[in-house]
């Protein structure tokens, strides 16, 4: 809690107990700040915030109500002097590392986060402070959420933060005024088209990340993505198979319980074991390695670390209950995500894939993605995935096309049994789109529900 009078120039007794500018998040004792949104004018609910017990109005405009409040002329940019106020919060107080990309934010950031040590996580998988997860409502939070995790992250002593950066994040401006150490680009493949509109407005929207660095920040960049060959700036790292990157991934081998592959760097080589599958996670890794040696982490450190890597909760999370073919639960949901995680179980005698699509997002990947899966899987089972408020039936007709080499099972509980009652020995089951998700979006409610959980009570029902 902190006094009005020590964040803004009037005298007022008011005691602030917090700070935002959604009118669902208010509590007694709060600031309510009118941001005006990308999609919604948050003036429209001032209403409903003093309804909620906020004590203070922070507006672009004037208000229609006899209320304690103020009109600022930058209001996006006054929200985030306030938060710097309340939680006594600067930027300076931490080294940030930030990672964007179509694929493999989420895996790219928690190897870094486990490569530091101590480090700090924001992202999908929600905010990580040593061993304790926080869940956050996005994969980048918006400005009063990003800093109650700063104030987290200060009391627990630790000053590295590794953060996914979404498009939507830096197209909505949520990380405004952090500059960071070292950013990173996993791919750049298309996604989010509902909201950007065009595959290069989303380029753009990925590449104004660079907007947010100093002259002494790092880049690492994946080069061998056709999309990001074109960045040009100092103290830029590349790499990727293709012998002009400076680090140079090489000798790829896949093994059941281990992948292995060099990166050479200049005329050191590094020899990298890991218990990742998939060539995919071979680009994590390396850009993993990479933010974390030019980080300053040794590189013995860093080898013997990524040998003995935990798995990550739904990406490529390979599940064991004893059976004997494979389990795949992975978030893959973009055209290119799909199509890496299907490539990389190719070799498997029999592929089962359980996806869907999510409503309310990008329809134009639908019979893309739906066209891989019924091509590439020996049963390809389409159901729910999120479908909030479009018919789930109508969603896989746009995925199916006129296809009828595949199964409708809408209940996504009933098409995870079917997959895992129809494997057989060497089999692989790939259940994909939600990864370790705990809810289903339907309509405008998150109700609970989760692959994993499903996945466990099959195995309790067999026994």
């Amino acid at each position: 809690m902190k006094k009005l009078e020590k964040m803004i120039s009037i005298h007022s007794d008011i005691v602030v107990m917090g700070i935002t500018d959604d009118s669902r998040n208010v509590k007694e004792g709060y600031i309510f700040v009118a941001t005006k949104g990308f999609y919604v004018d948050h003036y429209d609910y001032i209403a409903d915030a003093i309804d909620k017990g906020c004590c203070f109005v922070v507006a672009d405009r004037e208000i229609q109500y006899s209320f304690p409040h103020i009109v600022v002329e930058n209001i996006n940019e006054y929200f985030l002097e306030l938060c710097k106020k309340y939680y006594e919060i600067s930027f300076d107080d931490f080294h940030f590392i930030g990672i964007t990309g179509t694929d493999g934010k989420t895996t790219t950031a928690t190897i870094v986060k486990e490569l530091i040590g101590d480090c700090a996580y924001i992202g999908t998988n929600g905010l990580i402070i040593c061993d304790e997860l926080i869940p956050l409502s996005n994969t980048t939070p918006c400005v009063s959420e990003l800093f109650e995790c700063l104030a987290k992250i200060k009391k627990s002593k630790i000053t590295n933060i590794v953060m996914e950066v979404s498009s939507e994040a830096l197209l909505h401006h949520r990380i405004d005024g952090i500059t960071f150490d070292i950013i990173a680009f996993t791919n750049i493949t298309g996604d989010h088209l509902n909201v950007h509109k065009s595959f290069d407005n989303y380029v753009k929207n990925k590449m104004s990340l660079l907007n947010y660095i100093r002259k002494d920040s790092k880049v690492v960049v994946n080069k061998d993505d056709v999309n990001l060959q074109n960045i040009m700036c100092q103290n830029l790292f590349s790499f990727g198979k293709d012998y002009s990157n400076d680090f140079i991934i090489s000798d790829l081998k896949f093994y059941d319980n281990k992948t292995t592959f060099s990166l050479k760097y200049q005329d050191r080589l590094f020899s990298i074991i890991s218990p990742f599958y998939g060539e995919y996670n071979i680009y994590n890794l390396a850009e993993a390695f990479v933010i974390s040696f030019i980080f300053g982490m040794p590189e013995n450190i860093l080898l013997q670390k990524i040998k003995n890597l935990p798995s990550i909760s739904g990406r490529g999370e390979r599940l064991n209950f004893g059976q004997d073919f494979c389990i795949v639960l992975d978030y893959a949901h973009t055209i290119n995500g799909v199509k890496s995680i299907l490539n990389s179980y190719r070799k498997f005698d029999d592929m089962i894939v359980v996806t869907g699509a999510a409503g309310g997002r990008d329809a134009s990947k639908r019979p893309i993605i739906g066209k891989m899966v019924m091509d590439i899987a020996d049963k390809a089972i389409f159901t729910m995935d999120d479908p909030r408020y479009e018919d789930v039936d109508t969603i896989i007709d746009e995925m199916v096309g006129d296809r009828n080499d595949y199964l409708r099972i809408i209940e996504r509980k009933d098409a995870i049994w079917y997959a895992l009652e129809h494997a057989h020995s060497n089999s692989v089951v790939l259940i994909i789109g939600k990864g370790r998700d705990d809810y289903m979006a339907i309509e405008n409610k998150k109700i609970p529900y989760s692959d994993y959980d499903v996945i466990c009570e099959y195995f309790q029902s067999i026994e």
